[in-house]
């Protein structure tokens, strides 16, 4: 009998053909658009699997105004030109509600100007730069359940003041995200007393830190606040650790929570660093109902999976939450039409969702779901994977 419920559940999340429909009617489409071949394969994958199983279930209750949905998938592989040229062909699709984007904020960004465009909604999972909601577009069609830069920097600095931690060195990627969390976090440590002393950067792809690793030494900081993804982060965490060993405290942002890099670091290593990571979901500690059949039907689908071992666990259930959400706005919407569908999105009722109760996600000048508030610190154990410290 569970071999059947595996079987049956498989072919809702990805045939949606267990639905109480005729044959002839036309589906209606969510796209994902994110990374699914270069440095963040685990939160693009964690990000359509939370979009499958919303679908999923969205289509044995009946579906969106009587029509199936479908998945449409696109790999931006991380780069923003990919990421434009996808929303371009997607532009084309009929019946297209939104698009699912992925984790990169560059990549988000230099898509807004043809989602605007084109009118296509953008429905953000992960992506955290601020200017990815505040985009100076009117209307606006992104809306998110995710991290906001502006912030995120509240929050890694004030685990910094809690720690004791009076003097900083930064370590950022060299791209938009890495530029919006250097204003953020100076902001935040000004308003908390903490003096940035150091400032260094890290390009995509670089395979050295060593330099700038010794020059955060030498600045005699306290801790490094770290704003990079998996590969990236990797490359400056084990620099500081042959530098310093592990001495030195990492904070990190989730970048590093997006792909491989538990596995590029080693188990020695990392249970030798002092690293927090900035999170704002786990299955862990919960007594969200919403959440509970969440985690059920994950592992009904993709196997068994301790609370805490769920890959890229944010980008699950932000996108299960986004999805969720979009069906409600066009069901009380009573259209597919973009103009409606964002409307209603803006004035949805209160609603349990699985990473917290909405009240409600969006209104029309708050596009942005999730707040410091939601946010905690998780911290790595011996399995390599994120324990919330505190929530």
């Amino acid at each position: 009998m569970r071999t059947l419920n595996c079987i049956l559940l498989f072919i809702l999340l990805f045939v949606g053909t267990a639905f109480a429909t005729e044959p002839d009617e036309e589906p209606l489409f969510i796209a994902i658009d994110a990374d699914f071949s270069t440095v963040a394969v685990e939160g693009g994958n964690a990000i359509a699997r939370g979009v499958a199983l919303a679908v999923a279930r969205i289509n044995q209750e009946g579906g969106v105004l009587g029509r199936p949905l479908r998945i449409i998938h696109k790999d931006h592989r991380g780069n923003p030109a990919r990421g434009v040229a996808n929303i371009r062909q997607l532009a084309q699709t009929k019946d297209l509600l939104a698009i699912v984007g992925g984790i990169h904020t560059p990549v988000a960004i230099a898509e807004l100007p043809l989602l605007h465009k084109h009118n296509l909604l953008y429905l953000g999972p992960w992506a955290a730069g601020t200017a990815v909601v505040d985009n100076n577009f009117e209307p606006g069609n992104v809306f998110r359940i995710s991290i906001r830069d502006s912030e995120a920097a509240s929050v890694l600095i004030k685990h910094a003041k809690a720690r004791g931690f009076k003097r900083v060195a930064l370590a950022l990627e060299r791209t938009g995200w890495g530029r919006s969390n250097l204003e953020s976090i100076k902001n935040a440590a000004q308003a908390n007393d903490i003096s940035v002393e150091k400032v260094t950067w890290i390009n995509w792809q670089q395979k050295d830190f060593d330099d700038a690793a010794i020059s955060i030494d030498a600045a005699g900081v306290d801790a490094v606040i770290m704003v990079a993804n998996a590969p990236e982060g990797a490359v400056v965490s084990k620099a500081l650790h042959r530098t310093m060993g592990g001495k030195m405290p990492v904070i990190s942002h989730w970048g590093i929570a997006s792909g491989n890099f538990v596995t590029t670091v080693g188990p020695k290593i990392l249970s030798e660093l002092d690293i927090s990571v900035i999170q704002t979901f786990s299955f862990l500690y919960q007594n969200n109902p919403a959440a509970a059949r969440l985690y059920k039907d994950y592992q009904a689908a993709y196997g068994k999976a301790a609370p805490d071992a769920v890959p890229a666990v944010v980008g699950v259930a932000h996108a299960y939450d986004l999805v969720l959400l979009l069906a409600q706005a066009v069901k009380q919407a009573d259209s597919i039409q973009i103009a409606d569908i964002r409307q209603a999105m803006e004035n949805l009722p209160k609603t349990q969702g699985t990473v917290k109760v909405y009240h409600p996600a969006f209104t029309r000048k708050r596009h942005d779901a999730l707040w410091a508030d939601d946010y905690f610190m998780a911290r790595f154990n011996a399995n390599g994977n994120l324990i919330p410290i505190m929530r």
